[in-house]
């Protein structure tokens, strides 16, 4: 039983020096505390799976005193604290004592367990002053025997974030949602079983990955999604000419070479990005911009190292995408394929789909191409964050730009359509032909 792979270079960086600052999950500043169902409806087997979940959920994070400290909380008729926060300083320290937690036994007492994080656990944290993120994983197989409702609101009125995870068919959906933050699309997940509750390990990763670097909220439709909206953080809309748009209903900017859209990342991603996200951006390239080679959105180190960045060339009609790797000081990969329209001078929304493993490209909606990628590392962000700008250099190139977001949660993709572009709006409001004989 290992931790997954962690950079200790990076993290080494991270600690040691302010001129290198680098930022992501794995450097978030958190309070995690994890409330565990011991009750007899669990049985031993099964506790020595939840057990293993948590080690492997909790991989993505750095655990010392700098970053993210774990506390263990197992429950039945009453709560045991198992790891107090903030007692290992290690991942290899926290997985021992994780495995070393012996299986209790008992009644639900679901709501008595949170009290007890509420009141003792949180409480005692020794970095009050510094932890931007107090984070609570209830994980149940069944109905609390006791209330959980008070506690709960409780909870989230003291700014605890709180995730439930309901395992098997005998937990009760309403008392979940209860105990979860809103909404709970977000905050309550299901496990069938426990010999599958790994299949949402993923899912729980990029959730508290999300929770970490991602606090803002998006206005879309009758939600709010977490992410960046780059066009007011990179100040777009105050900086450049406002211009009709690709609809009667919305508005753009229009950026010329003397419109600078720098901004510092630390301000713009101050927690790092998250492993999962979507790249949105609605942008018309007219004259030389759809024929110049520049990146639509870079975030640079101070050594001006590239640590992601959108490119755009009007010569191959291509788009290439480049992040961070493990191996090297970046990684990039082209997407070569029917790009073309997106040059022609009309209104386009550019999508990518960005995961550990992999990134997928759209365009108006529709899938491009999905090309591997090689783990990566976490961004540096003492450097800037810019946006249009010629490569390898400062020079902004005049384009026309509509959206810039960067949504947290990868299903985004699924949620945010072209719906914007006429020429999308128009394919899917025209009547259907008579077939002819």
């Amino acid at each position: 039983m290992y931790l997954k792979r962690v950079s200790v270079f990076t993290l080494c960086l991270c600690v040691l020096t302010s001129v290198y600052l680098c930022a992501g999950c794995s450097t978030a500043v958190n309070d995690l505390v994890y409330i565990v169902d011991g009750s007899w409806s669990v049985g031993s087997a099964d506790f020595e799976t939840a057990k293993q979940w948590l080690i492997n959920i909790t991989s993505q994070f750095d655990i010392s005193s700098y970053y993210t400290q774990v506390a263990v909380i197992q429950y039945s008729d009453t709560p045991r604290l198992e790891i107090p926060l903030g007692l290992h300083q290690s991942g290899a320290e926290l997985i021992q004592a994780i495995q070393s937690i012996t299986y209790l036994g008992g009644n639900t007492q679901t709501g008595r367990a949170i009290r007890f994080a509420v009141d003792h656990v949180f409480s005692s944290s020794q970095r009050a002053s510094q932890v931007k993120h107090r984070i609570a994983v209830v994980v149940t197989d069944g109905k609390s025997q006791d209330d959980v409702v008070d506690i709960s609101m409780e909870a989230r009125a003291q700014g605890i974030t709180i995730f439930a995870v309901g395992v098997g068919s005998e937990i009760t959906t309403s008392e979940l949602i209860t105990i979860a933050n809103k909404p709970s699309s977000a905050y309550v997940l299901y496990a069938e079983d426990y010999t599958t509750i790994d299949r949402i390990r993923d899912s729980m990763e990029q959730k508290l990955c999300e929770e970490s670097v991602c606090p803002t909220r998006i206005p879309v439709a009758s939600r709010d999604e977490k992410g960046f909206e780059l066009m007011v953080g990179m100040k777009i809309q105050t900086k450049a000419k406002k211009i009709p748009g690709s609809l009667v209903s919305e508005a753009a900017y229009a950026l010329t070479v003397s419109t600078d859209i720098t901004e510092n990342t630390k301000e713009i991603f101050p927690e790092g990005l998250p492993p999962s996200y979507v790249f949105v951006a609605t942008i018309r390239l007219k004259g030389t911009a759809s024929k110049l080679t520049f990146d639509l959105w870079r975030v640079l180190s101070k050594d001006k190292e590239f640590q992601a960045a959108v490119t755009l060339s009007g010569k191959d009609k291509t788009v290439t995408f480049t992040t961070t790797s493990i191996r090297q000081k970046e990684q990039k990969v082209v997407f070569k394929d029917n790009f073309q329209t997106l040059y022609d001078g009309k209104w386009h929304q550019l999508k990518l789909l960005v995961r550990p493993t992999q990134v997928t490209s759209f365009l108006d909606d529709e899938p491009i191409q999905e090309i591997l990628l090689d783990p990566m590392e976490a961004i540096y962000i003492n450097g800037e964050t810019q946006v249009a700008k010629r490569r390898g250099t400062d020079i902004t190139v005049p384009v026309e730009i509509q959206k810039l977001r960067l949504y947290c949660d990868p299903y985004q993709s699924e949620r945010e359509t072209a719906c914007e572009i006429y020429s999308v709006v128009r394919s899917l409001t025209m009547p259907l032909l008579p077939l002819q004989d």
